[in-house]
């Protein structure tokens, strides 16, 4: 069996609706962050490194470069020949709305391009910038909204300076909802001060409000962050390998069927990866939570075969 054996991958799911491998490529459009540049605050998350983003948008290639650029590369791995545009570096929102239109048609006028990925804040999802996706989306493209939460805690998103509370995110979620844009939330497991259970009360709340996809990686320690400097100090403990594994077969087993998982793990550059280690090794940590979400179904099979046929000493003795 395969990891697709107990989830609903995004790839699986775009399979089955194309009828062929769609994928997605990966888009700088030079956009900022109310995060950086003043306007809630400066410098960032605490695990947010700019070296892991692609330069500033005048040394940033055109869209339709780093299409084909991406384009190439998967076409030679995966044999993909259908693509999603992710526009993923910094907050994708964050422009007027005729910009983002722009940008956005950019990466639609490509032929293979069948629709966009838009990442973006809560805090950052005015009605206008929805209007224009559900505008896309009714030419018949593909269209998701990815909003960045991470927790649903307003105490952990204080401690890593992400400038919104939670409150933010349930009105995006509410607002997304409304007008039928797709959406999916980034969550991440391992933040200073969390435990598991931390992640699974996000989770809930995440599930209660509603959404229709969900990405799920650990914290990793970047160099050039302040979270460097609180893992030097010794102030903060990454996530082991195991702990990763059970909190993540932990979140698959309370997601329903119907949602579509984008990212179970996530990976950062080797130039700048710190720690923890194991965060270089996709597959290893994909197989890990593979081979863990399958000992708990022949666990759970077991028990329901031995609560099956089981008798009770009265019935025995009748």
């Amino acid at each position: 069996m395969t990891l697709a054996d107990y989830v609903t991958t995004f790839g699986q799911d775009l399979l089955r609706r194309h009828g062929e491998r769609v994928h997605k490529l990966a888009i700088n459009a030079g956009f900022t962050c109310p995060n950086r540049d003043g306007s809630k605050g400066r410098g960032g998350c605490t695990f947010c490194n700019n070296a892991s983003f692609n330069p500033a948008a005048r040394d940033t290639p055109s869209i339709a470069a780093q299409l084909a650029a991406g384009r190439g590369v998967l076409a030679k791995r995966t044999g993909a020949r259908r693509f999603i545009a992710y526009f993923q570096a910094y907050t994708n929102t964050y422009a007027d709305v005729t910009d983002l239109a722009a940008q956005y048609e950019q990466a639609l006028a490509e032929p293979d391009v069948v629709g966009i990925a838009v990442g973006t804040r809560p805090d950052c999802v005015p009605a206008a910038v929805l209007a224009l996706l559900q505008r896309i989306q009714a030419r018949g493209y593909e269209v998701w909204l990815e909003l960045g939460l991470q927790s649903a805690f307003d105490t952990t998103l204080q401690r890593v300076n992400r400038g919104h509370g939670f409150a933010d995110y349930v009105a995006a979620a509410h607002a997304a909802r409304a007008y039928g844009i797709p959406l999916c939330t980034h969550l991440i497991a391992g933040l200073p001060g969390e435990s598991g259970q931390h992640v699974l009360d996000t989770l809930r709340r995440v599930l209660e409000i509603g959404v229709d996809g969900l990405k799920l990686h650990p914290l990793h320690v970047v160099k050039g962050t302040r979270l460097a400097n609180d893992w030097r100090r010794g102030e903060y403990e990454p996530l082991t390998l195991d702990s990763y594994i059970d909190i993540a077969a932990d979140v698959v087993e309370r997601t329903p069927a119907t949602i579509v998982f984008h990212r179970l793990t996530g990976t950062a550059p080797p130039n700048l990866l710190l720690a923890p280690e194991w965060c270089a090794h996709k597959w290893q940590v994909l197989n890990g939570i593979e081979a863990a979400l399958a000992r708990r179904r022949i666990a759970a099979d077991n028990r329901s075969t031995q609560a099956a046929a089981y008798v009770s000493p009265l019935a025995r003795s009748q």
